[in-house]
This record gives structure tokens, C-alpha cells and sequence, in this order.
């Protein structure tokens, strides 16, 4: 039983009757994007590890009064955002304050290195350095582990809400109104974070890519 095979009807109702196995298949499904996305709340792996936790023990004593009004999936993790961010909160002395940045703050300055744009003629404003194409580049190291390896430590990398924003959208393949519920953001900040970040972990890719 999976939430895409059944629909989250018959996995809430698989919870409430203390199915074992439906709620280890939500674990198998979401755990290590919980832990990911709690990353972006708190100062160790071990604090988002207890708000992982936290949020499945609230998942087995709240499911009772899961009344559908969003999908399963975001009630799981907007209960991981809260958690998160109450233990961040709780334990702020050890956080540093620069990972604490508002998500306005980190919509501010360009997603993309201006050296890399004409900055006076006709062509002002037009790429001087563009994207590189890919096209080139053998597809088994495109999907290499070491590749995902570089992505990844891009992503760890991000300002925090940024972090936040792209795990959801491309790692965990959220809608965006799903993710603006998850993480409260408004439609605009979702876009703009989502950009910078996507920016950011191409221009890593591409740097790695190129350094072959």
C-alpha cells in the first residue's frame, strides 16, 4: 500500500486502523526529505533528526484528526516545518545567526554573477558568458554518482529557505502551491527562491562539469 497506489483515503484509514506496514512505507517514502528539508530549520543533524522524530510520533497521535483538507503528503511535512522551526527557535544559541536569513533577505542580489552579462553597448544586459550546453557530456556521468554527489553538496550549501524551497520543488517533486503551504510563503517569494536556488546549483554543475 503507497499513498500514489491507494490515494491518501485509504492510507489515512490503513493509519488509524494501526496498519504497520502503511506507516513504514510513509517512512520508507518521506524520511530522508523530512531530515533534508529540517536541515534548513536547525543547527545540527542531529536536531533535525529529532524533529523527524518528533513529526512521525505527531503523524501516529494526530492521524485521528487529519481532516483532508490538503494532501497527506503536505500535512506530513508542514508538521516537520513546525517542529523544526520550534526547535530552532528553542535551541537559537547554538544556531548561527547568518543561517537565519528571512526569506526576503535571501531574494536580494543577483542569482547570477554579473561579470557574466554585457554591461554597456547595444548588448547590454544580454550573456557575455552563457549557460554552457550539456549536450556534449556522456550521459552515465550526467547521472553519475559523483555528479548527484556535487548537486547535492550544492544544495546543502544554499541559504537555508532556498534549501527549503528546492528540496521540495525538484527533490521531492512538490507542486509549487504545495510547497508554499509547507514552507508559508507567498507566490512570489516561492518563485525567486526557487530561482536563486536552481541558479546556484547550476552554476556548481556546470563548474564541476566543465573542470573534466
Amino acid at each position: 500500500m503507497t499513498p500514489s497506489e491507494t490515494g491518501d483515503e485509504a492510507v489515512v484509514s490503513a493509519l488509524r486502523r494501526g496498519d504497520e506496514g502503511a506507516f513504514a512505507t510513509l517512512v520508507a517514502m518521506y524520511h530522508s526529505s523530512l531530515l533534508r528539508l529540517a536541515l534548513s530549520y536547525v543547527a545540527t543533524r542531529e536536531q533535525a533528526e529529532d524533529a523527524v522524530q518528533e513529526t512521525w510520533l505527531a503523524v501516529l497521535n494526530g492521524i485521528d484528526r487529519f481532516e483532508g483538507r490538503s494532501s497527506l503528503k503536505t500535512w506530513i511535512f508542514r508538521i516537520l516545518v513546525n517542529r523544526a522551526k520550534t526547535k530552532g527557535v528553542r535551541e537559537h544559541r547554538s544556531v548561527p545567526f547568518s543561517s537565519l536569513e528571512a526569506a526576503g533577505d535571501e531574494g536580494r542580489g543577483p542569482s547570477v554573477d554579473p561579470a557574466r552579462f554585457q554591461d554597456s553597448g547595444p548588448l547590454a544586459g544580454a550573456w557575455s558568458a552563457p549557460p554552457a550546453s550539456w549536450d556534449g557530456i556522456p550521459e552515465d556521468r550526467l547521472l553519475s554518482a559523483e555528479t548527484r554527489a556535487v548537486v547535492d553538496e550544492a544544495i546543502a550549501a544554499l541559504p537555508p529557505m532556498q534549501r527549503a524551497v528546492i528540496t521540495l520543488r525538484d527533490v521531492r517533486g512538490f507542486s509549487a502551491p504545495e510547497a508554499r503551504e509547507v514552507l508559508g510563503l507567498t507566490d512570489a517569494n516561492e518563485r525567486v527562491l526557487l530561482h536563486r536556488a536552481r541558479s546556484k546549483v547550476r552554476a556548481r554543475l556546470e563548474e564541476y562539469l566543465a573542470a573534466a
